[in-house]
């Protein structure tokens, strides 16, 4: 218990269940929008799906975990229906 309080200390804090299953599911998504886009030869599906499998990386606020992955599973609808 004490490593988590020097930890807390620290900045460091574990990430929730919603994080991690935000995580999971977009980066699945990300995943699935990146083999698609390398099978039909659009390069924005594949960055947009590459987008999708990073950007929890960098990302540490639960709300803005899923405010940016719904941004880019938007893009990805918009360039579905644009081509």
């Amino acid at each position: 218990m004490d490593d988590l309080a020097a930890l807390k200390s620290l900045g460091l804090e574990l990430p929730t269940a919603a994080y991690i299953l935000g995580s999971i599911v977009f980066g699945l998504i990300g995943w699935a929008a990146f083999r698609q886009g390398r099978k039909s030869g659009r390069r924005r599906t594949v960055w947009l799906g590459v987008g999708l499998m990073i950007y929890p990386y960098a990302i540490s606020r639960t709300w803005l975990l899923y405010a940016v992955g719904i941004a880019l599973c938007v893009g990805l609808v918009l360039d579905r229906e644009s081509g």
